[in-house]
């Protein structure tokens, strides 16, 4: 994405802070890998008159935001309590070991897949909690997080 196109994303949207997580989603979704890149947030400080400070503290302080390139595929396995007691480890455990990762938020070489932990996915009845993107897989286990990860993938191509 170059200055123009973020420009065209945030000049959808009134300069106020409010709309700032709107933004900086659709920034993120548009980049392709699933970041925002410095050059956006430059952008975005311009638009909305507020201080780096404050654009980039929402950026880190939110963990669905990344400023670093993540994979076009971002896998995230919830860690709270409920999701540990019901495999999350293992379930982590399988899914870097597939895509050959070596740890947790590295991306595979070909940038199609990244792996992280979320405090909280909001999808306690159904443990552990796995989403691809914003799609959220059903009844996870190790077992079948491989089989659920690669269907959504094959039925996804472009992420």
């Amino acid at each position: 994405m170059n200055t123009d196109q973020y420009k065209q994303i945030i000049e959808k949207y009134p300069p106020r802070r409010e709309y700032l997580i709107r933004i900086l989603h659709e920034i993120q979704k548009q980049s392709g890998k699933n970041y925002i890149p410095a050059e956006a947030l430059k952008e975005v400080v311009a638009y909305t008159r507020l201080s780096m400070a404050a654009v980039q503290g929402i950026v880190e302080y939110y963990t669905m935001f990344s400023d670093k390139p993540r994979g076009r595929y971002l896998i995230r396995v919830c860690k709270s309590p409920v999701c540990i007691n019901h495999e999350a480890d293992n379930i982590i455990s399988s899914l870097l070991s597939h895509f050959g990762l070596k740890q947790l938020t590295e991306v595979t070489p070909d940038g199609n897949v990244s792996i992280e932990t979320s405090e909280c996915l909001g999808r306690c009845g159904d443990v552990t909690s796995v989403s691809i993107n914003e799609h959220y897989l059903e009844s996870v286990t190790p077992d079948n997080i491989i089989i659920q990860t690669e269907a959504y993938i094959k039925s996804h191509p472009h992420g």
